[in-house]
C-alpha cells in the first residue's frame, strides 16, 4: 500500500488506482488540499500553477465521497476548456477504476443529443464546459439541484475567456448547500469576485506566492530588433537541439505565418488557432502529444486545456497584454517535476510589459545574448555527435557490409570520418551561419535608450501604423532602427524614437501640418532633463504651460487607457 497517500486519508480503493497509475508520492498541493476536504465539509481555495497535480488534489477526495448506490448528480467540475473537460474525465475514471463511480464530460463541438442520453442513464460526475453545461440547462435536461461538491478548475483561465455570465448562471442552478471547491494559479480580481459571491468562508491553500510563476520554470528574455523577430526565434530553435516547445503568438495571422516559415525552414512544426475545426486541433494536438511535431506555434485562447508534460520551453514571440497570460502561459511547462525555460522576445514597445511582469511576479527576469552564429554551429554538431554515439549498432543489418567498413578504416581515421559526417549532415546549416550577423549588436539601445513620443494624429486622418511610420521616415529621414512601437488610436498615436534622433523629430516637424490642423508632438513621459517639448507653428513650449492643449494631452492618456482599439482581431 502507498503509506504517503493513505496517511492524507484514501481509502484502500483510491489508493490501488493510484498504485496502478504510478503515483508515488503527493505533490505540495494534493498534501495540503486532500486531508482538508477528506475531514469536514468545506469550501476551499486552492492556489497552485498548472502542472502541479491539481487534478488529483480535487479528484481522489472528490470520488471517495460520491455515494454509489445514488444515480443522481452529486458532483460538478467546471473546466474552461473542451480538451481540459476531456483530460479532468479521463483522470477521474482512472481514480475510479476500482470503484465504477459513473462519470461524464459535457463540451462543445460533440454531440448533445449522445450527451443527452448519457445524462439520462444517471451519472454521479459531471465534468462540464460552462458554454456547454449552460446549454443543456436552458434546454432543462439536466438537474442540479442534488450537487453537493462544486470543483471550478483554472477559474483564472474561465474568466478570463468571458465566461463570467454563463458561471453566474450555472452557480445560481446549483444547490445552495453544495460545498465549492475552487483552484486557480492566479488571483485577479476577477477571481476574487466569484469567491466573495459564491463560498461561505473558505479555506484557502497556497503553493508558492500568489500570481508567481512556478519554481520549475527559468525566465529569461532576448532584447532585440523588431525587425529580426523571426530570425532570435530561429536562432533560439537551433541553438537548443532537443527543442520541444510552444511558441505563443497574439494573433491567428501572426501565427499561422510564423508556422509557414518555420515549416519551410525545415522544422517539424504546425499551428493552432481559433480558425481550425475542432477536427484539425484534435489531429494537431495528437502530432504533438506523440512528438510528430516538436515545435507548436499556438494562440492563447487556442492553446488553453493543453497538457503535455514534457516541453522544455515555451518562447513568448510577443509579450500578452496581461501578467495572468504570462504566467499561464510559461506554465505549459516546467510541469510534473520536470524543469523547463520561459523565453522571450523583448522589442522596444515591450519595455513597459517587461516591467510590469516583474513587479507583478516579484522577480527579476534574466536578459540574455542572443547565441552567436558560432555557439549555434556548436550546439548542433554536439547534438549531430551526441546522437551518432548514443546511436545503436544493428550487427545483423551491418554484416554484410563489414568489408566495406574495414577497407574505409584502413583508409582513413576516425578523426577523418567523425569531421566528413559533420560536414556532410550539418552543411547547409553551417553553411546558413558562417557569415550571418550578430543580432545582439544591432540596436543595443532600442529598448531602454529611446524616447516614448505622442503625436496629434491617428485613424481619423487616415493612419495606420505603417502609414504614420513612413509618413515620420518621409519627414524626418530617419530608417526603421531610430521608429519603432507605433500606436496608432483614433484621435492621436504614441511611437519610440531613438535618443539622439529625438532632437532631429522636433526639428523637422516643425511647422508641419496635415490636412490643414497643425501636428502636435511632445514626450510621452518626463525625460532626464523633466521637460517635455510641444511644437506649434514652429515653436517649443513647456508641457506645463497651462495652455489648451496641455489639458488636452491629460484627457487623451486617459482616453487610450479606457477605449482601445483593436487593430487586429486576437485570440
Amino acid at each position: 500500500m502507498n503509506e504517503d497517500f493513505f496517511t492524507l486519508g484514501l481509502e484502500k480503493d483510491i489508493i490501488k488506482a493510484v498504485n496502478y497509475l504510478g503515483f508515488e508520492k503527493p505533490t505540495s498541493i494534493q498534501k495540503r488540499c486532500i486531508p482538508i476536504v477528506l475531514k469536514k465539509k468545506t469550501d476551499l481555495v486552492a492556489l497552485a500553477q498548472t502542472g502541479t497535480g491539481k487534478t488529483a488534489a480535487f479528484g481522489l477526495p472528490l470520488i471517495q465521497k460520491i455515494n454509489n448506490h445514488s444515480n443522481n448528480i452529486q458532483a460538478l467540475i467546471l473546466a474552461p476548456t473542451r480538451e481540459l473537460c476531456i483530460q479532468i474525465s479521463e483522470d477521474l475514471k482512472n481514480f475510479a477504476r476500482i470503484k465504477k463511480t459513473k462519470i461524464l464530460a459535457l463540451y462543445g463541438g460533440a454531440s448533445i443529443s449522445d450527451q443527452a442520453r448519457n445524462l439520462k442513464k444517471g451519472v454521479q460526475i459531471i465534468v462540464a464546459t460552462p458554454g456547454r453545461l449552460q446549454d443543456i440547462i436552458n434546454r432543462r435536461l439536466v438537474i442540479l439541484s442534488n450537487v453537493d461538491y462544486l470543483v471550478i478548475d483554472e477559474a483564472d483561465e474561465m474568466l478570463n475567456m468571458g465566461f463570467q455570465e454563463a458561471i453566474d448562471k450555472i452557480l445560481e442552478t446549483v444547490s445552495k448547500k453544495r460545498n465549492t471547491w475552487l483552484y486557480s494559479a492566479t488571483m485577479p480580481n476577477s477571481v476574487s469576485k466569484i469567491i466573495y459571491q459564491y463560498m461561505n468562508d473558505p479555506i484557502e491553500v497556497t503553493c508558492g506566492i500568489k500570481n508567481q510563476s512556478a519554481s520549475t520554470v527559468n525566465h529569461y528574455y532576448y532584447l532585440i530588433d523588431h525587425k529580426n523577430r523571426y530570425k532570435v526565434l530561429r536562432r533560439v530553435i537551433d541553438y537548443n537541439p532537443s527543442f520541444y516547445a510552444i511558441v505563443f503568438c497574439r494573433t491567428r495571422a501572426e501565427t499561422q505565418n510564423i508556422t509557414n516559415r518555420l515549416q519551410t525552414d525545415g522544422f517539424n512544426t504546425d499551428g493552432l488557432h481559433g480558425d481550425m475545426s475542432q477536427m484539425q486541433r484534435d489531429a494537431v494536438m495528437k502530432k504533438f502529444k506523440k512528438k510528430k511535431i516538436t515545435i507548436l506555434v499556438a494562440t492563447d485562447v487556442a492553446s488553453r486545456g493543453i497538457d503535455v508534460d514534457n516541453i522544455n520551453h515555451v518562447v513568448h514571440y510577443q509579450l500578452p497584454d496581461e501578467v495572468e497570460v504570462y504566467t499561464h502561459r510559461s506554465g505549459r511547462t516546467g510541469r510534473a517535476g520536470n524543469h523547463g525555460k520561459s523565453i522571450s522576445l523583448i522589442g522596444a514597445k515591450d519595455r513597459h510589459k517587461l516591467i510590469k511582469i516583474e513587479k507583478t511576479l516579484n522577480f527579476k527576469i534574466e536578459k540574455k545574448n542572443i547565441p552567436s552564429s558560432s555557439e549555434v554551429i556548436k550546439a548542433l554538431v554536439t547534438k549531430s555527435i551526441d546522437d551518432l554515439l548514443n546511436s545503436k549498432i544493428n550487427e545483423k543489418s551491418l554484416k554484410p557490409f563489414k568489408k566495406i567498413i574495414d577497407d574505409i578504416s584502413q583508409k582513413t581515421t576516425s578523426n577523418k570520418i567523425i569531421e566528413k559526417f559533420i560536414s556532410h549532415s550539418l552543411s547547409k546549416m553551417i553553411n546558413f551561419y558562417e557569415d550571418s550577423e550578430d543580432l545582439n549588436s544591432l540596436n543595443k539601445n532600442q529598448l531602454f535608450g529611446s524616447e516614448r513620443v505622442f503625436i496629434n494624429i491617428g485613424e481619423k486622418d487616415g493612419l495606420n501604423w505603417a502609414a504614420l511610420k513612413d509618413l515620420l521616415k518621409d519627414k524626418t529621414s530617419l530608417n526603421d532602427e531610430d521608429l519603432n512601437g507605433f500606436d496608432v488610436k483614433r484621435s492621436f498615436s504614441f511611437f519610440n524614437v531613438s535618443k539622439e534622433k529625438l532632437k532631429l523629430v522636433f526639428k523637422s516637424l516643425e511647422g508641419f501640418s496635415l490636412g490643414g490642423r497643425d501636428v502636435v508632438i511632445e514626450i510621452s513621459k518626463k525625460s532626464k532633463e523633466n521637460k517635455s517639448l510641444k511644437i506649434k507653428k514652429g515653436r517649443s513650449t513647456h508641457p506645463n504651460t497651462k495652455g489648451r492643449r496641455g489639458g488636452e494631452f491629460k484627457n487623451r492618456k486617459n482616453v487610450s487607457k479606457n477605449k482601445r482599439i483593436k487593430k487586429n482581431k486576437l485570440l
